[in-house]
This record gives C-alpha cells, sequence and structure tokens, in this order.
C-alpha cells in the first residue's frame, strides 16, 4: 500500500524536529487551522503545492490577540467577499467573527453576542488571549476559509494562506491591512 503524501503541516513537524503530527507546536494555532482547512479544500496536485511553504510556518506561534486577530480578520473578510450563497446563520456567525478581530484590533466598537461579555471578564484574569487564540480564532478562520473554499480554486486558496503566512512574518503589525485582495493571484 502506497503511503499517504503528508500535509503541510505535518512536513512542519519534521521541519522542526517534533513528533509527526498536523499540529506542530511551532505553528501559531490560528495559522494551523487556515492550513488544514486549505489542505482539505484543496486538489491533490493543489496539495502537493503547498509543500514549498513548509519552511514558512515554523516559528509563527508567537503569542499576541492581534496576530489571531488579522488571520480572522483576512480570512472572514474574503470569505465574505468571495461566497455568494451564504445563510443566515453562516452570514451572522462570519458577522460576528469579523467584527470581534476588528475589536480585538481596536478598529471596530464592542463586538455584540458572546464576546461582548467574555473579553472584558477574561481579560481581567489574562485569559481572553489564550481563549480566542487556541480555541475561538481557529474555529472562525477555519470556518470563514471553508465558506471562501466554495469559490475558491486551489491558486486562490493557496494565496489565502501565503496571505496569512505573510501576515505574520510581518515585522511592523501595524502596517498590514487585514483586508483580501480579490483579484486572482499570478500562477508562479
Amino acid at each position: 500500500m502506497a503511503r499517504p503524501e503528508p500535509c503541510v503541516l505535518e512536513l512542519v513537524s519534521k521541519l522542526a524536529r517534533e513528533p509527526w503530527t498536523d499540529r506542530p507546536a511551532c505553528v501559531h494555532p490560528v495559522l494551523g487551522s487556515i492550513a488544514r482547512m486549505v489542505h482539505d479544500h484543496s486538489t491533490k496536485a493543489g496539495r502537493r503545492k503547498l509543500l514549498p511553504l513548509a519552511p514558512a510556518f515554523l516559528g509563527t506561534a508567537e503569542p499576541g490577540i492581534d496576530r489571531s486577530a488579522r488571520l480572522v480578520a483576512l480570512c472572514v473578510a474574503t470569505a465574505r467577499t468571495a461566497a455568494t450563497d451564504l445563510g443566515q446563520g453562516e452570514r451572522g456567525r462570519l458577522a460576528r467573527a469579523h467584527q470581534t478581530a476588528l475589536f480585538l484590533l481596536k478598529s471596530a466598537p464592542a463586538p455584540d453576542g458572546p464576546a461582548r461579555w467574555w473579553l472584558p471578564v477574561l481579560d481581567r484574569i489574562a485569559l481572553s488571549e489564550p481563549l480566542y487564540r487556541n480555541f475561538i480564532a481557529p474555529e472562525h478562520a477555519a470556518e470563514a476559509v471553508v465558506v471562501a473554499a466554495r469559490t475558491a480554486d486551489d491558486i486562490r486558496l493557496r494565496h489565502l494562506l501565503k496571505q496569512c503566512l505573510r501576515l505574520l512574518d510581518a515585522k511592523d503589525m501595524d502596517v498590514l491591512d487585514p483586508q483580501p485582495r480579490l483579484a486572482a493571484p499570478r500562477v508562479r
């Protein structure tokens, strides 16, 4: 039986000399969630083209609520722009995810819904960043990628993942605009 090809995160785990996993500790949890969804919604050929990106994932796991919020804002903005068939529930979840991310980036007023209550409470005991980074933001980003994947091909999904990697690699996070680029990326 042929051995299945690794996903990009499994390759990252080997490069980082971690145990074989698609959740390496050296990768930001939100970025990992995005990469898994891009992998799952790519064709076999598209998955192979993700593998050269593996070194860029190394060392992205730095904390900071702004890093998580920027990734969510980028993915949700991309999904909301790309999707034409959003149901009311999906539209509402994406809107709340975007509003929460922008609030955390100090670009919007306090979000509606549960985030309005849990953010201030958890901030007082220094738990809002780990909760958002490890649980809430990965779910928001994953749903956004799934929505975007309905109308995106391998090239656009890979482009979104590259944008996320560049966003975390930027030295000055303030200069980054977490908005999607709608034009199709150049094929290289």
